[in-house]
């Protein structure tokens, strides 16, 4: 086996790996980075150009995992794509809308290059791409009567991260290779924790993202949740709004089961929710797999039973802050030009109103600026516009949707693997990572790939 990553920059963005196998190249994930444009938002395929990929595995429907897949697939005609049936139902929804994105951004920032495929190439793509059922193994096509031959296996396991996320095994040549994905081990309003296989594997390629990201003596979720539903309760007691920045996929449907478990329990008043178009298609999806997929709360049809207003960008504009509403828009990072982003122009300056965070936010992102500033400053959320005064209230809480790091070191240790790749982290994250597991696990070698670089397992 030999392994590189492709993802440019690493860190956490246009995350993509590749892995030589006997039986040729697969391609893991292959994302778009969500806060780059033009090349710099795309891994480094350039490193394809002469190559005939096998096959390309997708964890999960991020747009940091497969933003730039269809731009893959026109490169590698005929390869096949494998994915389990709620990624492929979440990606064509993401994907035709990073269509529509990359078409406005080739317009305001007058890229040649841009849009990198259209519409017509996301159809055509989909059709070469395999759903995959778990816990079973498949060779490199997709097929189901896998290992018959002693071909290359792969068997996918719900990583617990969002609806349709896996973490991956491949097993070639005798030897192991186990890839983390995005993860999640333990509950969520909706996502049920990860069931990962728990026997030892040669490598573990594995995510890093909260490796920086300590927590408080005593810290659970549910104690969190709990503050977040006092804190909403206090904000619509004043007859203010909350603002909450999500990701359409993913966060908005976990807000909104919390919320709807909050209105049941009577932490807080019935109260209307806002939520943007593209959280509502994704959630109409969520809606329709229920009874498909391992999940809490499999009869809450959020769209139905939670029955929120969905307002398009152009009613952003033109949407204020209403009494006692709640407003769950994306981006969770609030992005420049998305509906989270627009909508803060109007909170931030409101010493009445409240801003509440609940996940991940880059600290270059508008979302970790305005997460970072001190009351009273001026924050700049885009490029085109004046600073905005942050006057509002604001306050963060932990309900991320990745594992917490002694969760995932904890796996680690538990499947003691003689490699270990530490990708999908800031610097700081993947040190952590480094220490801690040098300490528990001597006797592994222990690498944070760089990118472009081959790495012999």
């Amino acid at each position: 086996m030999r392994f590189t990553n492709l993802t440019r920059g690493a860190g956490i963005g246009s995350n993509c790996y590749r892995l030589d196998l006997p039986e040729g190249a697969v391609i893991l994930d292959c994302g778009m980075h969500p806060e780059h444009v033009g090349h710099d938002a795309t891994p480094m395929l350039e490193q394809l150009e002469d190559v005939t990929v096998r096959s390309t595995i997708l964890t999960h429907a991020h747009q940091d995992h497969v933003g730039c897949l269809p731009l893959l697939q026109s490169r590698q005609r005929g390869m096949p794509v494998l994915m389990t049936p709620g990624t492929a139902r979440i990606a064509d929804i993401m994907l035709h809308n990073s269509v529509n994105v990359m078409i406005r951004q080739q317009e305001e920032l007058k890229l040649s290059d841009y849009p990198l495929f259209g519409h017509r190439g996301v159809e055509m793509a989909s059709r070469m791409w395999r759903l995959c059922p778990l816990e079973r193994p498949l060779t490199l096509d997709g097929d189901r009567a896998a290992g018959a031959d002693g071909s290359t296996t792969v068997t996918f396991h719900d990583a617990g991260h969002i609806l349709g996320s896996t973490g991956v095994m491949v097993r070639s040549g005798g030897k192991s290779f186990f890839y983390t994905g995005d993860v999640n081990f333990e509950d969520q309003t909706i996502q049920k924790g990860a069931r990962f296989p728990e026997e030892p594997v040669d490598v573990l390629l594995m995510e890093t993202t909260r490796g920086d990201a300590p927590l408080p003596e005593g810290f659970t979720r549910i104690k969190e949740e709990e503050r977040f539903a006092k804190a909403v309760a206090a904000a619509l007691e004043t007859g203010a709004s909350v603002t909450v920045p999500v990701f359409a996929l993913g966060k908005t449907q976990e807000v909104m089961a919390m919320l709807w478990k909050m209105q049941r329990e009577r932490l807080i008043p019935p109260t209307p929710l806002y939520v943007g178009g593209l959280s509502s298609k994704i959630t109409a999806v969520y809606d329709s797999m229920a009874g498909e997929v391992a999940r809490n709360l499999p009869h809450l049809r959020l769209m139905n039973d939670v029955a929120p207003y969905v307002a398009g960008g152009s009613e952003v504009q033109s949407l204020n802050p209403r009494k006692r509403a709640i407003y769950a828009l994306s981006s969770g990072m609030m992005t420049e030009h998305t509906l989270s982003n627009i909508f803060a122009r109007k909170v931030l300056p409101d010493p009445s109103q409240f801003l509440f965070f609940v996940g991940y936010a880059d600290p270059n992102s508008p979302a970790g600026v305005v997460r970072n500033a001190t009351q009273g400053d001026h924050v700049q959320i885009d490029s085109k516009g004046a600073a905005v005064p942050f006057l509002c209230h604001r306050e963060s809480f932990t309900l991320s949707a990745h594992a917490r790091r002694e969760d995932i070191l904890s796996y680690a240790i538990k499947i003691r693997p003689k490699t270990i790749l530490l990708v999908h982290g800031d610097d700081p994250a993947v040190e952590w990572f480094k220490r801690e597991l040098y300490s528990a696990l001597p006797g592994t070698k222990v690498i944070a790939p760089p990118p472009g670089q081959a790495i012999e397992l």
